[in-house]
C-alpha cells in the first residue's frame, strides 16, 4: 500500500492523504500536531508547500502600510520555520519528503475546480486543497 501524505504548512496546517493514488482525507491541523501525525501514519512519503523555494515571497511597496510588511515578514518566517520541521521529521523517521514550492503548485483552486480535478466529494477548506495539489503529482510515487 502506498501512502502520500501532503502539507499545506501554516497556523492552520493542511493535511491530504492519498491512499494508492486516491484522495482518501483531508484535514485541518495545528502545527504542533505534526511529529504525532507523522509517527502515527508514517507515510511513503511527505510532500508539502514549502515557502522557503521562492525567491521573492513578497514586496514591503505593495503593503499599504510598513506594519502590514512586517507581519507579512513574521508569517512568512513561522512558515519556514514549519517547513524545517517537516523536513527534520521526516528525515529522523526515514520518511522520504520533499518540498515544492507555492509557485509550482499551482493557482489556488476553489472547491469546484478542486472536485473537478480529483473527485473529491466532501467539505474542504483551502488549506486542505493547497495541502491535495502540492502532493497531486506524486500521489502514485513509491517509496
Amino acid at each position: 500500500m502506498s501512502l502520500i501524505l501532503g502539507i499545506d504548512p501554516g497556523a492552520s496546517t493542511g493535511v491530504a492523504t492519498y491512499v494508492d493514488g486516491e484522495l482518501a482525507s483531508l484535514e485541518t491541523i495545528a502545527p504542533h500536531q505534526l511529529e504525532r501525525t507523522l509517527r502515527a501514519v508514517l507515510p511513503s512519503r511527505v510532500v508539502f508547500e514549502d515557502s522557503r523555494l521562492e525567491t521573492r515571497a513578497w514586496n514591503a511597496r505593495q503593503k499599504a502600510a510598513y506594519g502590514a510588511a512586517l507581519a507579512t515578514a513574521r508569517s512568512l518566517g513561522q512558515v519556514d520555520a514549519w517547513c524545517r520541521l517537516i523536513t527534520d521529521l521526516c528525515a529522523e523517521l526515514g520518511i522520504p519528503a520533499h518540498g515544492i514550492s507555492p509557485t509550482a503548485k499551482g493557482a489556488k483552486r476553489d472547491a469546484e475546480s478542486f472536485a473537478i480535478t480529483t473527485g473529491w466529494k466532501g467539505r474542504c477548506n483551502q488549506h486542505e486543497r493547497d495541502a491535495a495539489m502540492v502532493a497531486w503529482p506524486y500521489r502514485r510515487a513509491a517509496r
